[in-house]
């Protein structure tokens, strides 16, 4: 079924999000003056300015903002009832607008869409990914109705839920003096050049917890790099630039490892966390978001009387 909401509001809101025109015509596979053209011709209709436009950067007129809000609201309604529609045929379809963040987005959501998507084949999903603040921030915003994260979310505004159990792990280049070692102390990291995800990022605000659980402040660490994905950290591993931790998941499958890096323990360290699904906490969740939700709490169940252990995943690593 083709979208409901009328195109030039698709655009404006688009743009309101991503307050570029050009970010915004990337993401409707659409030419930056094809952008352009139909915001001049939405604000022509209306007869009021929507952005401010002030050199490459633009903001929302106080008329913009009136209408972004009004447009957020219709494209939920419409989206809702595109998928109640869907369902008087039996069926789970519509668009869910979905972000993700960074390790979930690289390692696990392909084959789960491809599971999903199996099973409801009228389904469609628009995705946005980002670190976990980012991704919890696009909930509060209406540019997301369900976020997969994969560290806290510190906001009364959402609820999450739980539905997978990861680790991090220490990783270290193949040549490097700990990679033939049984173990380390998590004191030996205070010396060592680390390799860390950025500020906002779940998997940081988890692995600094977990050193101050053990006695290694935050403030004792020689962060050598900040890097915005795994991968960078990895590669940055490889070149012998430091040492990361990086979730179990990403090195999984990865045919480097043994040869390019080493996974290494450190003693008394456990650095888990939850993958939560995250949504507004009111209202609740309807239709196809809600229908995602009970698809991921049954593709990694957890064990009958062992709340909070470790989910056994139905999907193939």
């Amino acid at each position: 079924m083709p979208s409901l909401e009328n195109f030039r509001l698709t655009v404006f809101r688009a743009v309101a999000a991503q307050l570029s025109f050009r970010k915004a015509a990337e993401e409707l596979y659409l030419t930056q003056p094809a952008v352009t053209f139909q915001i001049k011709a939405l604000e022509d209709d209306l007869g009021v300015q929507l952005f401010d436009r002030a050199g490459q950067h633009i903001a929302l007129t106080r008329a913009g903002e009136v209408l972004l809000a009004a447009a957020n609201d219709s494209h939920a309604r419409l989206q809702q009832a595109e998928q109640q529609m869907t369902a008087l045929d039996g069926q789970i379809g519509g668009e869910l607008a979905l972000g993700v963040s960074t390790t979930i987005s690289q390692y696990l959501l392909p084959r789960l869409l491809r599971a999903f998507l199996t099973e409801h084949p009228q389904a469609r999903f628009r995705v946005v990914t980002g670190n976990t603040e980012q991704i919890v921030q696009s909930v509060l915003d209406g540019h997301a109705a369900l976020g997969l994260i994969e560290g806290p979310a510190r906001s009364r505004e959402v609820s999450t839920e739980p539905f997978l159990r990861d680790e991090l792990v220490l990783l270290v280049a193949a040549a490097h003096e700990w990679a033939e070692l049984p173990e380390i102390a998590a004191s030996d990291l205070v010396s060592a050049p680390l390799l860390m995800r950025e500020r906002g990022s779940g998997s940081r605000h988890v692995l600094e917890l977990a050193l101050e659980r053990v006695g290694v402040k935050r403030k004792s660490l020689h962060v050598a790099m900040e890097l915005d994905s795994i991968e960078a950290i990895k590669s940055a591993v490889e070149a012998g630039l430091g040492v990361g931790f990086v979730s179990r998941w990403a090195v999984a499958r990865d045919l480097r490892l043994g040869q390019q890096f080493r996974m290494v323990p450190v003693r008394n360290l456990a650095v888990t966390r939850e993958f939560s699904t995250v949504a507004l906490a009111s209202p609740a969740l309807v239709g196809l978001a809600l229908e995602f939700r009970h698809f991921l709490a049954a593709q990694f169940p957890a064990p009958s009387g062992h709340a909070g252990a470790v989910r056994k995943a139905r999907l193939r690593r």
